[in-house]
């Protein structure tokens, strides 16, 4: 039996309930369909696998573990509350006034973490004219009109490409979560009387 979409959350369940009396996807010992379904798995979610296997390997050490920062917070105040003691008034805002602390260093220390970089990338663009009588520097300020966030233009030079014809190869970076390059080259082609095509030439991660 093979288990290879897991992009499915019935092949999940499926397998879980193959294997409940049985250690191997086919056989009596791993075989190569074990590694297809272990690999279906790891491509449809990648990053519970590689959590998974990160806890797994520290097994041995699983009762040494300190507890996460807000379950840490919570115990320590669990035992500053006598659970079975009175229900005095003011043991309970005690204990309400250091819950709230706690929470609130909590909450000042992670937003004091600093902010994760932004994802851009360097775009080297293509635009081609129709022909050799377009309107060159027409055509590069509407380019360069176009404003988005996320976006910065850089220089440029214009390509002989032949039959008099040049093309303006344009630099750019871009914000990789806020610039869609299609939508950018959809902007550019608009200025039909000027631009016949564009291309992503090169591109890379900063």
């Amino acid at each position: 039996m093979a288990f290879t979409d897991f992009s499915k959350i019935e092949t999940l369940k499926e397998l879980n309930t193959f294997l409940q009396d049985k250690s191997y996807v086919s056989g009596t010992a791993a075989s190569q369909a074990d590694v297809t379904a272990f690999k279906a798995f790891q491509t449809a979610f990648p990053d519970f696998s590689r959590w998974y296997n990160h806890i797994a390997s520290k097994a041995e050490q699983f009762e040494s573990l300190p507890a996460g920062e807000v379950e840490a917070a919570e115990e320590e105040e669990d035992s500053d509350v006598d659970l079975f003691g009175s229900d005095d008034d003011e043991v309970d805002e005690a204990a309400e006034k250091l819950k709230a602390q706690r929470l609130a260093e909590y909450h000042a220390k992670k937003a004091n973490k600093p902010a994760k970089p932004a994802a851009k990338s360097i775009v080297t663009m293509d635009v081609k004219p129709w022909d050799d009588e377009t309107d060159l520097e027409a055509l590069l300020a509407h380019v360069k009109s176009i404003e988005w966030e996320g976006l910065v233009w850089g220089a440029h030079q214009w390509i002989p490409i032949g039959f008099g014809i040049k093309k303006l190869q344009m630099n750019c970076v871009v914000e990789d979560d806020k610039v869609s390059l299609d939508e950018l080259q959809e902007a550019i082609e608009e200025a039909e009387d000027y631009v016949q095509s564009t291309d992503i030439a090169a591109m890379q991660k900063l």
